[in-house]
């Protein structure tokens, strides 16, 4: 994570014709997100509830009409990357570019006549942090480059899709749309409750300064990748316990019928993943009753009773995390859990406004690796200038 993203609108200008030998047209931002609770629910067409950090990742860029794609980051060491656009095809592009390159092949399949550009990056989202960063960069892109060229006819929701899919088929990764979806399509001061299935969204007031509490994301510096197998193991596997079950998905099983549907299940393995993904799909409707409600400080126990699943029954913390979240409790905060894919990542803390210090100087005490910081509930992707 670098500040570069702080800098101000002249200084990225500037930034983008030290790179590229012209100005810009605009520049535009996507943040990453934390997802308050609903982890590895999207995918099983289950529900969640995720919010926009202020980190973001920003994008300056300008139109190419040689078919180029040329593409900068200040927070790599590779130079610029330059691609044809008419080459793009999944498996064929390595590196973080993968992910841009992703989109703009997903928009010219989509038939949208989109052709080359320069394109600028620089983010304050830490990179595998478990905090979408890809994520950023793929809604960033899209919106730029949708925006630039005029395209009207695409909602937010429609450009995470596009994202979600370009990550699917053009990286390789089998990830749920929730992650793009926050990033597009957060507001300010809010979660946003997600029905993945029908894709309805709800935007829910979480306002924390008010409540008197605080929140903070801990990056336990451990990496993770979601192309890795472990991820798509286990989504694998709960589309095997849907099949078993004889259901579209498992979000079909209902937390009442959750007892016959495990004991109608051939092995353990399948039982955890469903038990997990039945049980958090009530921990989002819990949570969003308690905020509902005005009763914030109360979510604290449910989002500990999240971690507790996916470390148990998803079997995706580590050691690390673990040591967060034990640790964070053990000092006073109200609630933790892991947030993110898992198998490494960022956890995040609930307390009191009143108890950060003693928290996090606890947490950094016994994870001397890790970093934290502050969140709260910001915007989605827009249009910066």
């Amino acid at each position: 994570m670098t500040d570069s993203a702080t800098t101000d609108a002249a200084a990225f200008e500037a930034a983008f014709k030290g790179v590229f030998g012209r100005a810009p047209e605009g520049a535009w931002a996507a943040p990453g997100r934390v997802n308050l609770i609903g982890e590895h629910t999207d995918y099983n067409d289950g529900l969640a509830m995720p919010f926009a950090l202020p980190h973001v990742t920003r994008a300056a860029v300008a139109r190419r009409d040689d078919g180029l794609l040329r593409l900068h980051s200040a927070d790599m060491d590779d130079g610029t990357v330059e691609l044809a656009v008419a080459d793009l095809a999944p498996g064929t592009t390595p590196g973080w570019v993968r992910y841009p390159a992703a989109v703009l092949w997903s928009l010219r399949q989509a038939g949208h006549d989109i052709g080359g550009a320069d394109l600028l990056y620089d983010s304050t989202v830490p990179v595998g942090g478990g905090l979408s960063s890809s994520a950023a960069l793929q809604v960033v892109t899209a919106l730029a480059l949708t925006e630039l060229h005029g395209v009207r006819d695409v909602s937010r929701q429609d450009l995470a899709l596009l994202c979600q899919s370009s990550e699917n088929t053009y990286v390789g990764a089998p990830v749920g749309v929730m992650d793009q979806t926050a990033s597009a399509c957060c507001t300010d001061g809010h979660a946003l409750y997600l029905d993945v299935r029908g894709l309805g969204q709800r935007q829910v007031p979480l306002d924390l300064d008010a409540a008197g509490l605080a929140m903070v994301a801990v990056d336990t510096r451990v990496k993770h990748a979601h192309a890795d197998g472990a991820y798509g193991e286990r989504r694998a596997g709960c589309e095997a316990a849907a099949a078993a079950l004889g259901l579209p998905a498992l979000r079909d099983v209902p937390f009442d019928g959750l007892a016959d549907a495990l004991a109608a299940l051939p092995d353990d393995r399948l039982r955890r993943l469903t038990r997990h993904v039945v049980t958090e799909n009530r921990r989002v409707e819990d949570v969003l009753a308690l905020c509902d409600a005005g009763r914030v400080r109360e979510i604290g126990p449910v989002l500990t009773a999240g971690h507790v699943s996916l470390r148990d029954d998803f079997q995706v913390s580590c050691p690390e995390l673990d040591v967060v979240v034990d640790t964070a409790l053990a000092a006073g905060a109200l609630g933790a859990r892991m947030t993110g894919g898992g198998f490494g990542g960022s956890a995040i803390v609930l307390l009191e406004a009143g108890d950060l210090d003693r928290v996090t100087d606890a947490v950094a005490a016994a994870l001397p690796q890790s970093r934290h910081f502050t969140i709260s509930p910001s915007a989605g992707a827009r249009r910066l200038w």
